[in-house]
């Protein structure tokens, strides 16, 4: 049974107009190539992709001439800081991180990451130029992204190299998170010429450690495993 595309009202087989609206009846089986207006499109619409060259560039671009118009600012309007260096220094760090992802994604993810590593500690030390002294820089802000470089490259390795299970990735997780925790307070003691002592950093890691204690019980007895794989569906 067939209907009206334009009035929706019932149509007899034999028929070529509709008898309510006059509208042609064509049959989408008996359409020919050589009907001036066809009925439906012959092929599938879509937008083309965006390549990821083309994307490189225009982010390249922006970044470039963000970084250009707010030097120039600065050096022949705004001239009396160097404020000019925390954009130059935050489009150099998105630059390095979203490059590699973009224009090269067979890059290894430990490569990536120590790029990362060092366009934070670039920025953290153009920073450093609008502070009279630079002993943040060298004694905690350096070290601290040292630090913070190193366990996110191992942490990229125990997942792709040892086992990337839910609970195994939980007690890296918590296993770095304690241990980032006591170089951080340790780091800033020494900034501030403290002796080496733990106080907040004692709590976290004393947590972190009864969680990772319970992921290895939990890993090491099958039965319990299987138990928490099954009751978080993974």
């Amino acid at each position: 049974m067939s209907y009206c595309v334009n009035c929706g009202v019932k149509l007899d087989p034999s028929l070529d107009r509709c008898p309510l609206c006059n509208t042609p009846v064509i049959n989408p089986n008996e359409v020919s190539h050589t009907h001036p207006v066809p009925p439906f499109p012959k092929e599938t619409g879509q937008v083309e992709v965006v390549k990821r060259k083309d994307l490189a560039i225009l982010l390249s671009v922006s970044l470039t001439a963000a970084a250009a118009v707010c030097g120039l600012l600065n050096l022949l309007v705004f001239s009396s800081s160097l404020w000019s260096l925390y954009v130059i220094g935050a489009c150099l760090l998105l630059w390095v991180i979203f490059i590699p992802a973009v224009i090269y994604t067979r890059l290894p993810i430990y490569v990536s990451l120590l790029f990362d590593g060092l366009a934070a500690g670039l920025y953290e030390y153009l920073i450093g130029f609008n502070t009279p002294d630079h002993d943040w820089f060298f004694r905690l802000a350096l070290p601290l992204t040292a630090l913070v470089t190193a366990e996110a490259i191992l942490f990229a390795f125990l997942i792709r190299r040892v086992s990337s299970a839910f609970l195994m990735t939980g007690l890296y997780f918590f296993v770095e998170a304690g241990i980032l925790c006591v170089g951080i307070e340790l780091l800033i003691r020494n900034f501030l010429d403290l002796p080496p002592a733990l106080s907040w950093s004692a709590l976290v890691l004393a947590i972190c450690a009864v969680i990772v204690i319970a992921l290895l019980t939990i890993l090491s007895r099958s039965r319990l495993r299987n138990a928490v794989r099954r009751r978080l569906h993974f």
